[in-house]
Parts: structure tokens; sequence; C-alpha cells
């Protein structure tokens, strides 16, 4: 007797949220990303993970089906979603990942937990040296993904160590010498999914952090646009100058492409008006780039975390 295999059409209509293992978190089907973005677009996750706690990361992706992409977000501060969508399956860490403790002169925090709320947290505490978090639009698993910075300290410079998962779901825990932090760089692998940090402090006046931090924040409503969708600081700094000073010698400021545009507050933020499109987004951000790279001959990096899938009229 032989025995056929099935039919390929009818091995591709198995869904892909049935072919993922068991877990505790809770799974969702074409699930809409846009919302979860400062930019609020882009297209729905095949597939969206939020996991129970690390010991359900970490069985979910020991327990995965090898060819199942997987890709993990956070508060979508510094991401552009495309419009197609993001085939597999999307990891988003939530409230058992956002804890934030004191002991002694050290803040630990979860991957998911708020930069600023870490930065609040350490100066009622009476620590120092965390302010410039608080600047910083994100959490500090993408903060630890890029070695986030602002006003003049960045995350290796008070990073002790790092928790990350691996894509065979083993537990790593990394010094910062081991992660290869650089400017806006992280040498730690892509497919890594970091689930905690441990941060160095000193102890401090409270109210001189505070005071610190309500500068920061004068400073970031003076120069940034606030309360519009953007996706924050678009592209990194190039060795020894600054992209938005190069943007705005590239005549960019205010340039505009459907429904996307160079802010004319601070040209480094590019702003969803109400009606853009991801693509009219990022084809802004590479005529931005075209530009500039005519201009100076400098070639702008992406800061801004790009994923996902074209649309068709992209």
């Amino acid at each position: 007797m032989i025995t056929l295999a099935p039919p390929r059409h009818r091995r591709a209509m198995t869904k892909l949220i049935d072919r993922l293992p068991s877990v505790r978190g809770e799974y969702r089907e074409n699930a809409t990303l846009a919302p979860m973005t400062w930019f609020r677009v882009g297209g729905p996750a095949e597939v969206l993970f939020r996991p129970a706690d690390e010991a359900d990361l970490m069985n979910f992706l020991a327990d995965r089906p090898g060819d199942v992409p997987v890709i993990v977000v956070g508060i979508g501060s510094n991401l552009l979603v495309r419009d197609g969508g993001v085939p597999g399956v999307v990891v988003r860490l939530a409230k058992p990942f956002a804890q934030v403790t004191i002991e002694d002169d050290r803040v630990a925090a979860g991957a998911a937990a708020l930069d600023v709320t870490v930065a609040a947290t350490a100066q009622r505490a009476g620590l120092t040296g965390l302010e410039f978090m608080s600047g910083i639009p994100g959490s500090i698993g993408g903060g630890l993904r890029m070695n986030a910075g602002a006003y003049g300290s960045e995350f290796k410079e008070v990073l002790i160590s790092a928790r990350a998962v691996d894509p065979l779901g083993h537990i790593h825990t990394l010094a910062v010498d081991d992660m290869g932090l650089g400017y806006r760089h992280c040498g730690v692998p892509e497919d890594w999914v970091f689930t905690s940090a441990i941060f160095q402090a000193r102890s401090g006046d409270p109210a001189t952090i505070r005071q610190a931090m309500d500068d920061i924040r004068d400073a970031r409503e003076d120069t940034q646009p606030r309360r519009v969708r953007t996706g924050g600081s678009t592209f990194a700094n190039p060795p020894g100058g600054k992209a938005w000073e190069l943007i705005d010698a590239a005549g960019c400021r205010g340039l505009t492409i459907g429904g996307a545009q160079v802010s004319e507050k601070h040209c480094n933020f590019l702003l969803n008006l109400g009606t853009a499109t991801a693509a009219d987004i990022e084809r802004l951000g590479e005529e931005v780039r075209r530009r500039v790279r005519e201009t100076s001959g400098i070639d702008l990096r992406w800061e801004i975390r790009r994923i996902g899938l074209r649309g068709e009229t992209a």
C-alpha cells in the first residue's frame, strides 16, 4: 500500500497558530499592530504572543517550529511596521516584564519597563545617574537593543548586566562588556530576546535629581515635537556630526510625502499628519537620505526600526 503525502495546498492551509506550542500567555491571530506604535500605522501580526513570564517565553522559543520567524516589539516608540504586516510571531512583553526594583545602589528592571519609569523609581529612592533615561521615549528592552542614549549619557555607561533568551529557549546573563555596545548599536544577536537588566546608580539628593529630570523634560518640550504621531529620532548621528543639521542643510525641513512630513520643529523627526501610511513614512525617510547623500556625501543610517512586509502599492 502506498501512502501519499497530503497535497501541498492542503498543508499550506494549516494556520500558523495551530502549529505553535501551548503557552500560559496569550496568542492572537491577525493582531492589529498600528495602535501599539507611536506612528499609528502598519499592518497586522500574523500571530501576536504575550508571554506570561520569562519561563513561558523560554518554553515557547524552545518548542516553536524552527521555520517560524519571531520578532520582538516594545512600546513602539521607535518602530515602523510596514503596511503588509509581519509574518510569523510577534512577541510583545507586557506587565510581567515591567517590574522595577531597587537593591542598595542598583536598579533592576524588566525589559518592558519604561525608561522614564526606571528614572523616576531611582529618583524616589535617592539614586542618581539614571536621569537621562527620562528623556528616552522607550522601554528597557529597546534601550538595550540599540544602546539608547540622551542628554550626554547612554545605556552602556550605567548597565551592569542583562538577561536574554536565545532562539532555542536558553537563558543567558550577559555582562555589559559581553554585549558589544556602541553608538546606537548592540552586538547581541538580533534573535535573542532581552528580558531584564541591572543598572548601577549612586546616592544623590532626590530634589536635585528631580530638578535634573524636569530640565530634561523642558528641553524635550522646547526642541522636539510632542503629542503628535512620530517615531522619535529617525536617523543616527554620523561620526562627528548631527543628523538634523545635515537634514536641514539638505532643505528637508517640512518636506511632505503623502500624509508624512519632516517635522519643522526638529527635522530628525518624521510625523504622521493623520493620513500617512507606513509606505509614506518610509518613502519620506528614504528621500531625506537621498537628499542628504547628494548634498553632503553622508549616508544617514536609520535609527527607527522597520519591520514587516511592504504593502502591494508600496
